[in-house]
């Protein structure tokens, strides 16, 4: 099978205003954008003409930024009439005294193109590591039917409109924040829902990559790593599944990363899942192979992550065990990956090593817990990011 890299529209940030040529700029935290199921679009009445308040979680600080917006997959433009950053004080409430108005080559206000992404003017600003911080944005004209957006947000996001304050679950339009840096790196993370987060708490930023971050800050050697959570739920290496796969996506969400060093590969459980042919453990193979050298190609090291258990989920059977096997088999001794961090081994059940341990399973028996993500977290070695 012939595996090509596609290049989506808007791949890397197309537009930008006022970044200096030789900034060193590390992402802190960042988001897969897709085009928004209408399932999880924003709740009536929708974006336009109203205001949406965000939160998110950063990895690493920095006294300088600029902000990433996405309008990658909306085929109308996006007016953004005010934007402001500030630290939450959570239930949408913002600390008056930390905010701070964006701007755009110098205005308040930007229209973001259709199928394009633009990132904000720098600009200085404490920001701390490891804090949620929330992001205004008073929407103009745009479609409220094709919405660029991340459904697994895991943050409640609050919108304002005529008819008071809604809560939703979703991130819409805002993608990233870069931190101007002396020294540091990304960690970028590929995935699907498992990076993504389900099985998490709500506005607990309790990820298994949430609870890298914080051990990365906590180890003076590494304290200068972000991890950029670019799992998309639903998401499939080849073909198929929510969102741009991992095969077309690598260039925008790895590679259009400022600063990523490091590329934790862990995707493949919904490619396995959803198959009817007994070659699917070769075209992972092969696309494995193929995202890896990308990465390689741009010095960037790869960590592969065998799949973790699903035995007794809706992706259970005899054809689908045997392909997750021969994948992991390949992924721990192909000697394609720099370093092999085996989250399989971490959760699974000693006694039945195609289910997961019942103390790491969300009830789903495919997502794991609070308590397997601590667990997958705890057993990545810290000086594979030295």
């Amino acid at each position: 099978m012939r595996l090509v890299v596609f290049q989506v529209a808007a791949v890397l940030l197309s537009v930008g205003y006022g970044a200096a040529a030789d900034a060193h700029w590390v992402g802190t935290w960042g988001c897969a954008p897709q085009l928004t199921e209408p399932r999880n679009l924003p709740p009536e009445p929708g974006l336009a003409n109203n205001t949406l308040l965000q939160i998110v979680h950063t990895s690493i600080g920095g006294k300088r930024l600029r902000l990433r917006f996405s309008n990658e997959f909306g085929n109308e433009p996006v007016e953004m009439k005010a934007v402001s950053l500030a630290l939450s004080a959570g239930s949408g409430a913002v600390h008056a005294e930390t905010v701070r108005t964006i701007e755009f080559r110098g205005a308040s206000s930007v229209e973001i193109p259709a199928g394009k992404a633009i990132v904000s003017d720098e600009f200085d600003y404490d920001l701390a590591p490891l804090t949620d911080y929330a992001v205004r944005i008073s929407f103009g004209n745009m479609s409220n039917a094709l919405v660029t957006g991340h459904p697994g947000s895991r943050s409640t996001s609050y919108l304002t409109s005529g008819t008071g304050v809604i809560t939703t679950a979703h991130w819409y339009i805002f993608t990233g924040i870069d931190v101007l840096a002396a020294q540091g790196s990304a960690v970028v993370i590929l995935g699907d829902s498992i990076t993504d987060g389900r099985g998490s708490d709500t506005d607990g930023n309790n990820r298994w990559t949430d609870n890298l971050a914080r051990a990365l800050q906590s180890d003076p050697n590494t304290h200068s790593v972000s991890v950029l959570n670019e799992g998309l739920g639903g998401n499939d290496v080849i073909i198929g599944g929510l969102g741009p796969p991992a095969v077309a996506r690598i260039e925008r969400d790895l590679l259009g990363q400022s600063s990523a060093r490091w590329l934790i590969l862990m995707e493949g459980v919904n490619d396995i899942g959803v198959a009817h042919s007994d070659t699917i453990a070769n075209e992972l193979i092969a696309a494995y192979r193929q995202l890896a050298d990308i990465a390689h190609s741009h010095h960037i090291l790869v960590y592969g992550v065998p799949i973790l258990p699903f035995g007794k989920s809706m992706y259970d059977s005899t054809a689908h065990q045997a392909a997750r096997q021969a994948v992991n088999d390949w992924i721990r001794h192909s000697g394609v990956f720099d370093a092999v961090i085996d989250m399989d081994a971490a959760v699974r059940d000693p006694a039945a090593p195609n289910v997961l341990l019942s103390l790491y399973d969300s009830g789903d028996h495919l997502h794991p817990d609070v308590a397997g993500y601590r667990k997958m977290a705890e057993i990545v070695d810290l000086k594979l990011f030295k």
